[in-house]
């Protein structure tokens, strides 16, 4: 079994910002198996889907982005889950807007999210991460303040096939491992 924590911030205010990013691909995931993360649990909306032979939660934590911490370590202590069995989607500044990258441990980078998750975690951050790219803040803009913007029309433009290739890499991660999604979904285009 795995556990897959899309990463947001409750409320239609937040519903369409970069900060999202994760709630966006926990719900694809939930709509290709004719689900919706709906259900109330220990503080996240949750959906319980297959991807292959795989049974696979889905998890928003409706606790703003700096309390995901607790919803991520209560269902994996009510499903006796490892760190090993955990996937956390989240939005990442340090990579472009249009790629998405597979990671397994490394630090919070800053994000809050990751920080309080591998507190409560016990200090172990050795969880998959699939990092979908939203830029850095335009010079002068504060971090906060970008994350929580939405998504200039540009970027609206691109976004569902976006949310479709982090969907895809978290299927991937669950169906050939992580090893195998960070070969396939980390090449970057030859120059």
């Amino acid at each position: 079994m795995w556990l897959v924590i899309g990463l947001g911030n409750p409320g239609r205010k937040y519903e369409s910002t970069r900060h999202n990013a994760g709630f966006l691909v926990a719900d694809r995931l939930a709509a290709r198996a004719r689900e919706a993360c709906d259900k109330a649990q220990f503080g996240a909306l949750t959906a319980r889907v297959r991807v292959g032979a795989h049974d696979v939660v889905l998890a928003k934590p409706q606790g703003f982005m700096n309390l995901s911490g607790q919803p991520a370590i209560s269902l994996r202590g009510y499903y006796k889950l490892t760190v090993a069995d955990v996937i956390v989607v989240h939005d990442d500044l340090d990579i472009p807007f249009g790629q998405v990258r597979v990671k397994v441990g490394g630090g919070h980078g800053g994000h809050n999210g990751l920080r309080d998750i591998s507190a409560k975690f016990g200090g172990d951050g050795n969880y998959v991460r699939v990092r979908f790219g939203v830029n850095r803040p335009p010079e002068g803009w504060d971090t906060a303040d970008y994350v929580l913007t939405g998504w200039s029309k540009a970027e609206q433009l691109e976004l569902d096939g976006l949310v479709e290739q982090a969907a895809n890499a978290v299927e991937l991660v669950i169906l050939k491992g992580a090893a195998a999604a960070m070969n396939t979904i980390n090449q970057r285009p030859k120059v």
